[in-house]
């Protein structure tokens, strides 16, 4: 079945530096360095790379950094907290921009 998202193209990321690879090596290099050990675990950076995945919805990082928390010793029930965290601060805020439809209901009707 064809799909938009093919599976194939997350292995082929480097690729995109055939359009400027000064700033492919930049971005890489950057990319690389957020996800070392830091203030964070690399597994805590795992799992917020995992949650941020399902709220900007890419197929290609929920796959990645599924695979990349398992790999760092993250395990379903964190991983599936992770989402929610994600979820709960996404659906919070499509409610609190709720107050801006209220505002105007409330001055169109007074």
């Amino acid at each position: 079945m064809e799909t938009y998202y093919k599976l194939d193209q997350l292995a082929r990321f480097g690729e995109i530096a055939e359009g400027n690879k000064a700033l492919a090596d930049a971005f890489f290099s950057y990319y690389g360095k957020v996800f070392e050990d830091g203030a964070l675990t690399a597994r805590e950076k795992s799992l917020i790379a995992l949650a941020v995945a399902h709220t900007i919805q890419c197929p290609y990082c929920i796959d990645a950094y599924t695979s990349d928390s398992l790999q760092k010793g993250a395990d379903l029930e964190q991983m599936t907290e992770a989402v929610h965290v994600a979820t709960a601060i996404r659906g919070g805020a499509s409610l609190v921009h709720g107050i801006q439809m209220l505002d105007q209901v409330r001055e169109k009707m007074m």
